[in-house]
């Protein structure tokens, strides 16, 4: 077997296999008719059947919500976790998953103050009558937050975080590896688990296990959501449900990766002291610019919004590859010393002109993961002058 002798080489010859994935998500959870302020009075006043909205009817939920989750928590066994200041969540999660057996459930319940927007009630007055009424305003406050830490048949590992003041918006985080990985064992395709990835697959299964992860879709994510807002306590009845106050999902964030299963370790730290060495420009406009596939105007009335650079950051001894154009990044790093992983996170669907509905991913994979390609065609181009 010889060695590689440049990042094009890598890419060429010792490249095992490769997999494009849906990596992490995290989304809203929100109530579309609850987001201004006419929204909310109407949930009060015309569903509800009071004569005027405030804050004082939001309490009696606030109250008989925060008692729903602690009896939950009472009946079912399950530990309630007050996170502390900095206190790493993955890891507490981790420690809660090494010893869990069941095919789905709920981990345990975590517990936070985070800041957070709320309504508040506004004392005014009508300008003819001098009357006061009552005005629904927004404002922040550091409240609580509830994490549900559970397990998914079909997802694997996620968290539901709920708000516990009104309008109750909530966080769903899901990895789509893990949910790739659960399809492939259904289909009973032989794999051995890379961290949020494959490090090895039954070559007749390659194929398969890259169309299962290609199929991973808004409906598949939606129907998680359902699926435990059925089982886990929230703040909405079903007739509130039956009257059009129904949870949706949009994407906060979302990463489109690219692993790489390289042949040996070597390969990948050539590959990377070649691209760290001669890639250091990769964030000036002009090349993001080919990255992303986008226009960058440096000049005139509305200049691209983002900071052009690129970042080496070294955790430990491994280092990895920063890219940013807007909100969006891209990150290149060696994971495991066995694969090369690329992957794209966009932050602000926006940036790329589309909406924030998760039934948008469809076209978001069209732009993180062409990303991911033409940064590696890039770093080809400028370690192979033939192919340049």
């Amino acid at each position: 077997m010889t060695v590689a002798r440049s990042a094009a080489d890598v890419l060429d010859q010792h490249v095992v296999f490769e997999l494009e994935s849906i990596d992490r998500m995290y989304l809203n959870v929100w109530q579309p008719r609850l987001t201004h302020g006419g929204g909310a009075s109407g949930f009060f006043v015309a569903h509800r059947g009071h004569h005027y909205a405030s804050t004082a009817l939001m309490d009696p939920m606030t109250k008989a919500f925060v008692a729903d989750i602690h009896g939950f928590v009472a009946a079912r066994g399950l530990e309630l976790v007050s996170f502390g200041k900095g206190e790493r969540k993955d890891d507490i999660a981790a420690q809660f998953l090494a010893g869990f057996t069941a095919d789905e459930g709920v981990l345990f319940v975590g517990r936070a103050q985070e800041k957070a927007g709320v309504w508040r009630t506004q004392r005014r007055y009508n300008p003819v009558t001098g009357e006061p009424y009552a005005w629904l305003v927004r404002a922040t406050a550091f409240i609580n937050f509830f994490y549900f830490y559970c397990v998914d048949a079909d997802f694997g590992p996620f968290f539901l975080k709920f708000s516990t003041y009104f309008p109750y918006t909530a966080k769903l985080c899901l990895n789509g590896h893990e949910w790739a990985k659960r399809q492939a064992a259904k289909a009973g395709i032989g794999f051995t688990a890379l961290d949020n990835g494959f490090a090895a697959v039954d070559l007749d299964g390659l194929e398969t296990v890259q169309a299962i992860c290609d199929r991973l879709g808004p409906g598949h994510i939606d129907a998680l959501l359902r699926k435990w807002l059925r089982i886990l306590p929230h703040p909405f009845t079903p007739a509130d449900e039956d009257a059009g106050y129904r949870y949706e999902l949009s994407i906060l964030q979302a990463e489109f990766s690219l692993t790489q299963m390289l042949d040996r370790p070597v390969s990948g730290r050539i590959f990377f002291e070649q691209v760290l060495h001669d890639n250091l420009d990769i964030g000036r406009p002009d090349r993001v610019s080919l990255v992303f596939n986008r226009r960058i105007r440096r000049r005139g009335k509305r200049p691209t919004p983002a900071r052009f650079r690129t970042r080496v950051i070294t955790d430990g001894v491994v280092p990895s590859l920063h890219v940013d154009y807007k909100n969006a990044k891209i990150k290149q790093y060696h994971k495991e010393g066995r694969a090369l992983r690329t992957e794209t996170t966009i932050n602000d669907t926006r940036d790329f002109g589309i909406g924030k509905r998760l039934l948008n991913l469809p076209a978001l994979r069209q732009i993180g993961f062409p990303a991911n390609r033409r940064l590696l065609d890039v770093q080809r181009i400028s370690h192979d002058p033939i192919r340049g």
